[in-house]
């Protein structure tokens, strides 16, 4: 086994990730955005009004870490929490009209940062492919 750090697994798909963002944040500063905001609103523009419990299986973002990305997007007029007509207890997050005209395309944000990279649009989507295989491994209970 290697002592080199970028031949362990784990290591290249942190340091990828971490340079995947760091590419991303310019290109989302422009709508006032961070990643993990981004990821909500993403979710939200497919899937709206959905409860916290459903945005967070969706983003794979825990509660802890959701709770005040929603917050801050709500204080940003994007979305709304509102008490759910099916159960009190339980919050439904939806866009504003605000949020609704921020849509990205996420195609073409995709193309912005991939027109970064020298991958071909088959390797990458066989890297998304196997990123998502795995973590449906990792995560099977």
């Amino acid at each position: 086994m290697s002592n080199n750090l970028s031949d362990n697994v784990c290591f290249t798909l942190y340091s990828a990730t971490n340079a995947l963002i760091r590419a991303f944040r310019p290109i989302l500063e422009a709508y006032d955005l961070t990643y993990p905001q981004y990821i909500v609103m993403h979710s939200l523009w497919y899937n709206n009004q959905v409860s916290l419990k459903a945005l967070s299986h969706d983003t794979h973002l825990d509660s802890g870490t959701l709770t005040p990305i929603v917050k801050r997007l709500e204080a940003k007029g994007l979305l709304t929490r509102q008490v759910s007509n099916e159960d009190e207890r339980k919050k439904v997050i939806s866009l504003t009209e605000q949020g609704m005209q921020l849509k990205i395309d996420a195609e073409e944000l995709t193309a912005k940062l991939m027109a970064r990279s020298n991958m071909s649009m088959e390797r990458i989507e066989l890297l998304r492919e196997l990123t998502l295989e795995l973590h449906t491994d990792l995560t099977k209970d």
